[in-house]
This record gives C-alpha cells, sequence and structure tokens, in this order.
C-alpha cells in the first residue's frame, strides 16, 4: 500500500499560490512589474523553470500578462473584442471595424514553405514577401498575422512591400489592383489552434491558450491565389463574427 496522506501540490503550483496572494493581497497592484524571473527563482529557492510554470499558470487565470521584451505584469482587465469578418473584407491590413494600431515587417525573396506554397499553388522554393503584422491596443499586441505575396505577382513593383510604397496600408485589394488585378474571392478557413511559446510572450498569453487559425487566401479573377495569410486569434481576447449577406436568388 502506498503511504498515507495526501500528495504535496506540485512546486510551481506552490509558488503560483504564493505570487496569487501578494496579487490579492494588494503587495502587487494592476500594472505593477513583477520582479525578474532570476530574482524570484532565488527568493523562493526554485529553479527559473518551475517560476516560469507558475507565471503561466497565473496568465492563463488572467491574473498576470507577459509582455514581449519587458517582463511580467499584473495584468489590467482586458475586454473581449469582436473580429469581424464580413463579405466585403476590408481596405487596409487591419480586421473591419479594428480600432487599434499595427506593426509590420517584411521580408523579400523568402521560400514560401509547403503550407503557403499548397494555397497560393506554388512551388515550396518559389520565392515570396513575407509580413509579419502586430496589431496593438494600448500598445500590447492583441492579434498576429503573417501574409504571403509570391514575388512572380508583386516583385519589381512599387508594391512589393505591403508596408511601403504609395500603397502602404490600403489592404491586398487596393495594392492588386495597382497592378491590374481583380481580386474576385476571399476564402478564410478556420482552424482550432494553441498559441506557441513566441505567439503567447508577444501576446502576453499563456503558451498554450487556445487560440483560432484563419487561413485566408485572395483569389484574382483568373483563378490565381495572390495572396496568403495565416491569422492568429486568441480566444481569451477575441469573439469572430461572420457577417454574410444573403442570395436573393435563393429562397
Amino acid at each position: 500500500m502506498g503511504a498515507s496522506g495526501s500528495a504535496r501540490p506540485a512546486p510551481y503550483l506552490h509558488i503560483a499560490r504564493l505570487l496569487r496572494d501578494r496579487v490579492v493581497s494588494g503587495v502587487w497592484n494592476v500594472g505593477d512589474r513583477l520582479p525578474s524571473r532570476a530574482a524570484l527563482s532565488a527568493e523562493f529557492g526554485v529553479g527559473d523553470n518551475v517560476v516560469r510554470r507558475a507565471q503561466e499558470t497565473l496568465i492563463a487565470e488572467g491574473l498576470l500578462e507577459g509582455r514581449a521584451g519587458s517582463g511580467t505584469y499584473v495584468r489590467m482587465p482586458r475586454r473581449r473584442g469582436v473580429l469581424s469578418r464580413t463579405t466585403s473584407g476590408s481596405r487596409s491590413p487591419a480586421p473591419a471595424g479594428f480600432t487599434g494600431t499595427w506593426e509590420a515587417r517584411s521580408i523579400a525573396k523568402v521560400p514560401a514553405g509547403p503550407e503557403a506554397a499548397v494555397r497560393l499553388g506554388i512551388g515550396h522554393s518559389d520565392l515570396c514577401v513575407v509580413t509579419m503584422y502586430e496589431f496593438l491596443t494600448d500598445s500590447q499586441p492583441v492579434l498576429l498575422a503573417t501574409s504571403y505575396e509570391p514575388m512572380t505577382v508583386t516583385g519589381g513593383s512599387i508594391v512589393v512591400l505591403p508596408e511601403g510604397g504609395p500603397l502602404a496600408g490600403h489592404g491586398v485589394v487596393a495594392r492588386m489592383g495597382h497592378l491590374g488585378i481583380t481580386i474576385t474571392r476571399i476564402v478564410e478557413v478556420p482552424r482550432p489552434t494553441r498559441l506557441d511559446r513566441g505567439q503567447a510572450h508577444m501576446l502576453g498569453l499563456a503558451t498554450g491558450a487556445q487560440a483560432t487559425l484563419i487561413e485566408r487566401t485572395h483569389y484574382a479573377d483568373d483563378g490565381r491565389a495572390v495572396e496568403s495569410a495565416d491569422w492568429v486569434v486568441p480566444g481569451d481576447l477575441w469573439d469572430i463574427t461572420y457577417t454574410i449577406a444573403p442570395n436573393p436568388l435563393v429562397t
């Protein structure tokens, strides 16, 4: 028979309780930055991984948030937003109705890779412009996207960089229109996913938190896929709504 008595909680749960108590008791207030992970490890006499798991537990509870390049903070309650997906699309890189700001970084001549290549109908090694977006509210990233555009479509033009040149910030439809390409169809495929460590760190959420991956692809009137993007929509922050116009010919 096993030893009697209750089992002790895992070390990270014990540390999570100690950290939680400091927030609840007012030792740390909303917006306060926690001591570094190394400092907490030394204080509690545990390893760095134990403190990390304790912090991730409290991030998942909504009590703390991580800020990329800054540290871990007592979290201000974050309101859920509504991510509107409509048949009319958006005239900017941001989703319809999004009122925040965004930051973008583009890299040219990057191989498409297997997943983007399938959606774009090109070879895995065919070159693309890859643009990483962070959409922010109150300076905090709340939504992530990565866009792929074949160099054979935009290469050598003034719109080769989505966020550079005279049409920066105008969105895929306007930029392709400048090249004489008419977008007639946008296909979105939502899939359940979980945040990896890098995504969670940027969003201030827990690694493994639930999210929706929306694979969105723009098609031209000749059937070509001219852009495809992966949107990472954290479930803690967004409700996704689809507005679909009725077909008057369908009764």
